[in-house]
C-alpha cells in the first residue's frame, strides 16, 4: 500500500514537471491541474499540510485560469483582426521570428508575395491580436470576382487550442471589407478539416468553400 501511495505522489509531481514543458496554454493549465490536484490529496494523507495547501491553492488557481480561458475563446471583444499590408513592419516581424514554424505548417506559403508592391496587391493579410500581442495570421489571395484563396491561416503553438482564425471569417467583418464574397481552401496533407469545418466551410468539388459573412 506504501508503494502504491508514494508512486501516486510521484505522478503528481511529474505532471506539474512535465506541466511546465508545455507551450500550449490549455495543455499547461490541465496537466498542472492534474498534477496539483494529485498532490493535494498525497500531501493530505500523508498529513504534510503546508504541501497539501499549496498545492490546493495551485488546483484552485488552474481552475480560474481554465474558466476564464474556455469563457474567452470565442470571444470577439478579446481577440481582434487587423488587415495590414504586406510590407508592414511587425508583421514581416512576425514572420521573421516564425517562419520556420509557419513554412512547416504552409510549406507552400511564399512570405514574400506582394511585399515591395503598390497597394491593392493580390493579397490580403489579416493579424489577429490578443491586447497587445499577435496571436495568429491568415492570408488570402484575390482570385477576382469576389472570390479569396485562403494560403495561410497560421496561430503560434500557444494558442492553437484556441483558433482564433475563426474571428477572421466570422467576427471581424475585414474579408466583406476587402471585397471578398467567398473564400476557398485548396486542400493538402495534413489539413486540419475539422477546424475548417467549424469555421463554416464545406466540401465542393475538389476543394473547400464558405461563403463571406456580410
Amino acid at each position: 500500500m506504501q508503494t502504491v501511495l508514494e508512486a501516486f505522489g510521484w505522478a503528481g509531481s511529474l505532471l506539474v514537471v512535465a506541466s511546465l514543458m508545455q507551450a500550449r496554454v490549455l495543455r499547461f493549465r490541465w496537466m498542472n491541474l492534474s498534477g496539483a490536484v494529485i498532490a493535494t490529496v498525497y500531501n493530505g494523507i500523508i498529513g504534510v499540510w503546508p504541501f497539501a495547501f499549496m498545492n490546493f491553492a495551485i488546483t484552485i488557481i488552474d481552475i480560474y485560469w481554465l474558466w476564464r480561458l474556455y469563457r474567452e475563446r470565442h470571444d470577439a471583444a478579446v481577440y481582434r483582426v487587423l488587415a495590414v499590408d504586406a510590407d508592414n513592419a511587425f508583421l514581416r516581424h512576425v514572420f521573421d521570428v516564425h517562419g520556420p514554424d509557419i513554412a512547416t505548417h504552409a510549406p507552400t506559403f511564399d512570405v514574400d508575395a506582394d511585399a515591395g508592391t503598390a497597394a491593392g496587391g493580390t493579397r490580403h493579410t489579416f493579424l489577429v491580436v490578443r491586447g497587445d500581442e499577435a496571436v495568429g495570421v491568415v492570408a488570402v489571395t484575390d482570385e477576382g470576382d469576389g472570390l479569396g484563396r485562403v494560403d495561410l491561416d497560421w496561430v503560434k503553438e500557444r494558442f492553437r487550442d484556441f483558433t482564433p482564425g475563426e474571428f477572421v471569417y466570422r467576427e471581424s467583418g475585414a474579408l466583406a471589407d476587402a471585397g471578398f464574397s467567398t473564400l476557398e481552401v485548396v486542400p493538402r496533407e495534413g489539413e486540419d478539416e475539422g477546424y475548417l469545418r467549424r469555421v463554416g466551410f464545406t466540401m465542393a468539388a475538389d476543394r473547400w468553400v464558405r461563403p463571406v459573412d456580410a
